[in-house]
């Protein structure tokens, strides 16, 4: 039995029949509202049918919305989305509303670390929907409990916080970093600076030295820099440590107190991180966004070794490189460097939404009850989900998976393709894999989803970039690189 909506009288109230001016005068008529009830009303044969078939149908085309239509109608066009309706997915393959596979070689921008449909996250996500969703950070939940435990004992870490996107995360460490940047200088924040500048409770470097304006009040050093073709998210203060100036200029002024340096680049670095000025050093340890781009030893740990003089905490963007997608658990861990903040996103969830701060005690002493906080953040879905990524993640013999289909993947592509006078390098780390090109990687990318495979495009555009799930095989890495070699010659 279906509900209509029927009135006493006209079809006043069958909304679906309104045009958008007749919906908005209903909207402005509470009486007449009132008189539009739900009725039990039987279906005829023919509508029972129609409505069945639509939400039965044969195949894998299980819905016959035209989702294309929809979302050029009613949805914010900030996208340019390939032509695809993906309607389901399983491990690297992925089908759309036609029956065509595909194999996820994007793994939805390094999110599904684990593919489409994993068995045991899609359980763990089931159980834990069926006994708590959210209550807010109001109150305390288990799974957000030991999924702080995990991440911690796993990292440098002393403390997390959490957030629900990598944008979030970069966001949060800001506020993180400015904030202990006025506790280094003293500043007494109930006392609204009415007072004379306290001693510092962290020494600027080797120094216990503190600063102060002309007028003798603490003068924290707000400056945060950030490197060429580095990509933090979107947001305001994120936007602003973000290289492509595309991306910022249409939304200027955005947060002041931005530095950029040269990526790779430690002179230049030296010039732009200053005591008393610069209170954080924003870098990735393996680009992602910016063109695969692996960052050299030398320059992580002269950049350890600046923020240490300068008293600038260091702050580790993993969003997309971090939980195994190197071939190592977190990618600063083969440089034999560690941040005082490290920020997490894409994977954590296995395709939910997550962010999270990893920090230091001293970073997390900084911080107090109401600095900062967010609604959704850490709920005991989201958490279960997470745990159930880590607890795969960090099984025996994964991340060295990782490492050698990485390797496989890089040798193959160099094998493949470095005869062809488009492509310059084949760079990378682990499961995250460029190639580079001397030319504009939009025609092969359609190429290759036209036969079937799914990459995507980075650094100006010019970067193959090649992210498949972590759980993909062997074979599935040859018949990837195969479809990139027959579609070359695009290029």
């Amino acid at each position: 039995m279906h509900a209509t909506r029927v009135t006493n009288g006209g079809d006043a109230c069958n909304r679906a029949s309104f045009d958008r001016k007749a919906r908005v005068e209903w909207k402005k008529k509470p009486a007449l509202r009132k008189r539009c009830v739900y009725v039990e009303a039987k279906a005829n044969e023919n509508q029972v049918n129609a409505a069945s078939t639509a939400v039965e149908s044969e195949g894998t085309a299980e819905r016959t919305v035209d989702a294309k239509e929809l979302d050029a109608k009613y949805v914010l066009q900030t996208y340019a989305r390939a032509p695809p309706v993906f309607v389901k997915g399983k491990g690297c393959v992925l089908v759309d509303q036609e029956g065509k596979e595909y194999l996820d070689f994007a793994s939805g921008i390094a999110v599904n670390a684990l593919g489409h449909a994993d068995e045991e996250w899609l359980r763990t996500v089931q159980e834990q929907a069926a006994t708590l969703t959210h209550v807010s950070n109001l109150y305390h939940t288990v799974p957000q409990a030991e999924l702080a435990r995990v991440l911690v004992e796993s990292s440098f870490g002393d403390r997390v916080f959490y957030c629900n996107s990598g944008t979030e995360a970069n966001e949060a460490a800001i506020k993180f970093a400015r904030k202990c940047a006025r506790k280094k200088a003293g500043v007494d924040d109930q006392a609204e600076f009415n007072h004379p500048p306290k001693q510092s409770w962290w020494n600027w470097g080797s120094s216990n030295e503190t600063y102060t304006d002309a007028n003798g009040h603490p003068a924290p050093p707000t400056e945060i820099v950030a490197f060429s073709d580095g990509f933090h998210g979107r947001t305001m203060g994120a936007l602003a440590l973000t290289w492509k100036k595309q991306y910022r200029t249409p939304f200027q002024p955005v947060m002041p107190g931005a530095a950029f340096a040269t990526y790779n680049d430690l002179d230049s670095a030296r010039k732009v991180i200053r005591k008393g000025k610069t209170a954080a050093v924003f870098v990735e340890p393996v680009q992602g966004e910016g063109g695969c781009n692996p960052a050299n030893p030398k320059f992580l740990q002269g950049l350890r070794e600046l923020c240490d003089e300068t008293g600038a905490l260091l702050v580790f963007d993993e969003v997309q490189c971090g939980l195994g997608r190197t071939g190592s658990l977190w990618a600063y861990e083969p440089y034999g460097v560690t941040p005082d903040i490290m920020t997490l996103a894409k994977p954590l969830a296995g395709g939910l939404p997550i962010g999270a701060v990893l920090m230091t005690e001293q970073v997390a002493q900084a911080m107090v009850p109401g600095d900062h906080g967010t609604t959704f953040a850490g709920g005991p879905l989201i958490c279960s989900a997470a745990l159930s990524v880590m607890k795969r993640v960090q099984a025996p013999g994964f991340l060295e998976g990782v490492q050698k289909k990485g390797e496989l993947l890089r040798a193959l592509l160099r094998e493949a393709l470095s005869d062809h006078p488009a492509v310059e390098s084949v760079r990378g780390s682990g499961l995250l894999v460029g190639v580079q090109m001397n030319k504009m990687v939009g025609p092969l990318v359609n190429a290759a989803r036209e036969q079937g495979l799914l990459v995507i495009s980075a650094g100006k555009g010019d970067v193959l970039r090649i992210v498949p799930p972590l759980v993909v095989t062997e074979e599935e890495i040859k018949r990837c690189v195969s479809v990139l070699k027959d579609c070359m010659n695009v290029l």
